[in-house]
């Protein structure tokens, strides 16, 4: 099963008992991806960017089961100043953070190794050549399996796994990007800081590159296509997403699925990791469902048309 689920509330606002039920429910039905940060959730008061990654690591250690998973986490984004709900003081990608970063969180997870490491946000301070080095060190080291770029620019990867050809270094062979069914409207600014979306020039290049894997997140934009008392984000308001809702409601009732599973299966069936963050045994079902929706050529080709 290609779906990740993001971790962010484990450990805070899912209780450690709640967070194994829901981790050992997710590996029993065949998921293994699990996607956190070392940072999460370094915004909501009193906490520091350790949990997740600790309560993940609980888990690991009493279930034993550390190779069965595959384990994403990212660098880049912790704050480096006690307190700060932002990313103004930010770790960043040097060698000496990354170096740094890599410590705790193979310590919090309780493992030796990480199966994709990110650069969590972009970072124009330092050469590319100096983070891309530092992560083909820790490849070297047997610290990580392969590496990913989240919230980068195309233009950027593309040039950070040129250079990294040239070198002989582990490339970017995963990106990470909100993504979801609704189109936003174009040159919209997200509210969310260091949040990147996934562009058409995106989703062109991902097929285009066939080492290259997009994880999508905010996939399910926290429920909004499902519950009245989440709106639709402000950058997908525009007549478009009328329409594009419709057909959604339309397929969904074809197939006998949610909206939510639909828009899961769409991005399954583009080849796209779709992250899927829940903190309810009843969201991991709904999600976990969806890898049952079988989108045929015709109901994928509505989808898509529908603007």
């Amino acid at each position: 099963m290609n779906i990740a689920l993001g971790t962010i509330p484990f450990g805070t606002a899912v209780d450690e008992k709640d967070t194994f039920a829901i981790l050992d429910r997710f590996i029993e039905a065949g998921g293994t991806m699990l996607d956190t940060a070392n940072c999460y959730p370094f915004w909501v008061p009193g906490c520091t960017g350790d949990e997740s990654e600790l309560a993940i690591g609980s888990w690991l250690a009493a279930r034993g089961n550390r190779d069965r998973i595959f384990l994403s986490t990212k660098t880049g984004a912790r704050p480096t100043v006690p307190g700060d709900d932002t990313l103004a003081s930010a770790e960043g990608l040097s060698a000496a953070s990354i170096g740094k970063a890599i410590e705790g969180s193979l310590r919090r997870l309780r493992t030796d190794y990480i199966d994709v490491y990110w650069s969590h946000i972009e970072d124009r301070s330092v050469p590319l050549e100096e983070t891309l080095g530092a992560f083909d060190d820790l490849a070297r080291q047997g610290r990580i399996r392969s590496v990913g770029a989240s919230n980068l620019a195309t233009w950027r990867a593309e040039r950070a796994r040129n250079l990294s050809a040239a070198r002989g270094w582990l490339p970017y062979t995963c990106l990470q990007l909100r993504h979801t069914y609704l189109r936003p409207r174009p040159l919209t600014r997200l509210a969310e800081s260091g949040h990147a979306l996934a562009t058409d020039e995106t989703l062109d290049y991902v097929r285009a590159e066939p080492d290259v894997t997009l994880w999508a997140y905010n996939t399910l934009m926290a429920g909004a296509y499902t519950r009245s008392d989440r709106p639709i984000p402000d950058i997908y308001q525009h007549p478009g997403t009328a329409r594009r809702l419709a057909v959604l409601s339309e397929v969904a009732a074809e197939v006998g699925a949610t909206p939510n599973q639909v828009v899961l299966a769409w991005l399954l069936a583009d080849g796209h990791v779709p992250i899927v963050g829940v903190s309810t045994m009843a969201q991991l079902e709904e999600a976990l469902g969806a890898a049952d929706v079988r989108l045929d050529d015709e109901l994928r080709a509505r989808l898509d048309a529908a603007c």
